[in-house]
């Protein structure tokens, strides 16, 4: 039993390191027009594994109901979302820069 309780005492402090290193990471948001000037939202300085920056994409993409992409570290998301992913981004625990 005491086994058990050291291996979840470990892959508790592991996981508070895992937030520490999302804290840290300071997150740059803007918008680009694209085709038929229709706006993208680009979140960019991930320091994140693909997978993880697809699952936050995913989470952020049913949060504001649009549609988007992971493109080579960074977020991209259909329509202007300035106003609202910061705080979405902040309850995940990331540091964004306005």
């Amino acid at each position: 039993m005491a086994e058990e309780d050291d291996l979840d005492d470990l892959l508790d402090e592991l996981d508070s390191q895992g937030d520490l290193e999302t804290s840290q990471q300071v997150l740059s948001i803007r918008t680009e027009s694209r085709r038929y000037d229709k706006p993208v939202t680009i979140i960019e300085g991930f320091d994140l594994t693909k997978s993880e920056i697809e699952s936050t994409a995913s989470d952020l993409k049913s949060s504001l109901g649009t549609g988007g992409t992971v493109d080579e570290g960074r977020i991209e998301l259909q329509g202007d979302h300035r106003d609202r992913v910061p705080d979405l981004l902040r309850d995940r625990g990331f540091d964004v820069r306005e």
